[in-house]
């Protein structure tokens, strides 16, 4: 059975409830799924699974060589899946794998120098994935990045970070550098933001947000200015957000949302608007979602989805549609919900 609230409409359910894991578009139009925590002292996971839009419905497919959560996946220029780092069953990762949408099936790649946790991976403009701090197995923040190329399988390190953080954002901007925004580190939450040259493999500090966050959200915009949501900062959870300007290098406020949350969602729809999904705020979970209009700088509400939800994934379809999959409400969930704009 299928249920409708105001432009959300349920969809066929994996077949593993999972928090924490990855969701990845393919080229195909298809989402994968990968890893996660799972429900019922079922630990991490190392399953994966495929959503077809055409059918709403979720089919199994090759399992990941390692269970882990907390990890990355990057779809690279060839179509396949780097699935980065993450917590296993004995601390942190630094292996990785590559899946083949082709044949179904995952294979091992080089692994990292470091294990990591909690990290960031961005494709680049050449087809490299950069990957950038995150956590070590004994909880320390880490300033150290590294670059993945496909066409050797092999990591090399970078210049490091001048601040060691987990929990922050990476967005590649228009001009193919890569901006972190915020985080954690071993003293606390940051307000700073650091960009990445590729052409010189060099970080430089750039402008500081208004407000240290980490468990925040930033998505690249229509106009190329980067949008900040939310996280968690030094007074609690936050309802603020912040624009970048990759022209100034500053940050201005922008419109409130109309609800604090952390461990949310943003997806930037096919009309330029930005749909916020769910996460956590001093009252509990939430249902709610928020839709930004870039034009205005404002905030409206949106539709209910029908689980409230944190720890999930947001994935924009080709259809234009967005996937909600899994995520927490007090249990782990395997349900699935489809958001179209109106």
């Amino acid at each position: 059975m299928k249920y409708i609230y105001l432009g959300w409409t349920t969809t066929g359910r994996m077949n593993y409830a999972r928090e924490w894991h990855t969701a990845s578009v393919l080229t195909n139009g298809k989402v994968l799924v990968t890893g996660g925590f799972g429900e019922g002292g079922a630990g991490r996971l190392n399953s994966a699974e495929l959503y077809d839009p055409s059918t709403e419905t979720w089919i199994t497919t090759d399992s990941l060589k390692y269970p882990r959560s907390g990890h990355t996946a990057s779809v690279l220029t060839s179509g396949k899946v780097l699935v980065i780092g993450g917590l296993g069953e004995n601390g942190s990762l630094n292996s990785a794998e590559l899946y083949d949408p082709l044949v179904g099936l995952w294979i091992t790649t080089g692994p990292m120098k470091y294990g990591r946790q909690w990290h960031t991976g961005s494709l680049l403009s050449n087809g490299k994935v950069l990957v950038i701090g995150g956590m070590n197995e004994s909880g320390g923040g880490l300033k150290s990045t590294e670059l993945y190329d496909p066409s050797t399988g092999t990591w090399t390190t970078t210049d490091n970070l001048k601040y060691s953080r987990n929990g922050h954002t990476a967005s590649l901007l228009t001009n193919g550098k890569v901006l972190i925004a915020g985080g954690l580190s071993d003293h606390g939450g940051l307000n700073s933001a650091e960009l990445y040259d590729p052409s010189t493999e060099i970080w430089t500090i750039t402008g500081k947000m208004n407000y240290a966050r980490n468990l925040h959200t930033a998505s690249v915009l229509a106009n190329g200015k980067v949008l900040v949501t939310g996280g968690f900062g030094k007074s609690g959870r936050l309802n603020s957000s912040e624009l970048y300007d990759p022209s100034t290098g500053t940050w201005t406020i922008t419109g409130n949302m109309n609800y604090p949350r952390d461990y949310h969602t943003a997806s930037v729809l096919a009309n330029g608007k930005v749909l916020v999904t769910g996460g956590e705020n001093l009252f509990g979970l939430l249902n709610t979602a928020e839709l930004y209009d870039p034009s205005t700088e404002i905030w409206t509400t949106t539709g209910n989805m029908n689980s409230a939800r944190n720890l999930h994934t947001a994935s924009v379809l080709t259809n234009g549609k967005v996937l909600i999959a899994g995520g927490d409400n007090y249990i782990v969930l395997n349900s699935a919900e489809l958001y179209q704009s109106f």
